[in-house]
């Protein structure tokens, strides 16, 4: 029958498995027919629907500024988050130094002990001053007012062998 009309062309499609001899007996389906027709939409112009334009501009403009507004909250999360962690390492960092520091007046209280000095001294063979080597300053004396310095009664001490 596709034969007789030439405008109607079809297809059988095979049933899987089935041979030659027993698809020219037996029904193997609903044949798929296509109908060749050349369509021309070489004429048809495209009439530009104002409105429409216009709906797709707002859509894509809500579109965009909803997108901001998102990347914004975004950043600001992550800044946020980011500067968390930062002040959490600094207050980590002052709370190391800080026990530092402690150490350190502990240790320049007991190296500043004037027992241990004198004992140092003792041990390197220093003595106690002699009166008259020590010059006391009176606090009345041009208090505030620069001075020069000055030697008095210099005296020069040799060690013994």
């Amino acid at each position: 029958m596709a034969a007789a009309n030439p405008a109607l062309t079809g297809m059988w499609i095979p049933v899987a498995g089935a041979s030659v001899a027993v698809r020219s007996r037996s029904w193997s389906g609903t044949p798929e027919i296509y109908f060749d027709k050349q369509i021309d939409n070489s004429r048809l112009v495209k009439v530009a629907d104002g409105q429409r334009n216009r709906e797709l501009g707002m859509f894509v403009t809500s579109v965009a500024v909803l997108f901001l507004l998102v990347m914004v909250y975004a950043w600001q999360h992550f800044s946020a988050v980011e500067y968390g962690y930062k002040i959490e390492s600094l207050e980590a960092q002052h709370q190391t130094l800080s026990e530092a520091h402690r150490a350190l007046l502990l240790e320049q209280a007991s190296l500043s002990d004037p027992g241990r000095i004198d004992a140092l001294a003792r041990k390197m063979g220093l003595e106690a001053p002699q009166p008259g080597q020590m010059q006391r300053l009176e606090p009345g004396s041009d208090a505030g007012q620069p001075v020069l310095a000055r030697a008095n009664e210099i005296a020069v001490v040799t060690a013994g062998p």
